[in-house]
């Protein structure tokens, strides 16, 4: 069993209130979880309007499988125009840890 998880710190756009960066960051982690069938969520800077922390999971026993999935996650966050994609941390968790 493998385990492979994302951090996004994104930047948004022309927000100016919790209300506004809710309506921008659902949309986001709706179409992760929809298209690639993986657990996210907003995991951090939930009090600030103009910064939003996305995580996201997956689980699989195949490391390729993971990797790729993870990289389609990441092209899909980074290809979104009303955010900043800041930082990106990857992490593996294999049978080994």
């Amino acid at each position: 069993m493998y385990v492979g998880t994302l951090s996004f710190d994104l930047l948004l756009g022309d927000v100016r209130s919790l209300k506004e960066k809710r309506s921008a960051v659902r949309p986001i982690v709706a179409e992760l979880q929809r298209k690639y069938s993986v657990s996210a969520a907003e995991v951090g800077d939930q009090d600030l309007y103009r910064r939003c922390e996305i995580g996201v999971a997956l689980v699989s026993g195949d490391p390729g499988h993971l990797s790729d999935v993870l990289d389609r996650c990441e092209r899909l966050v980074a290809a979104r125009p009303e955010v900043e994609l800041l930082s990106v941390r990857r992490r593996f968790h294999g049978e080994d840890d």
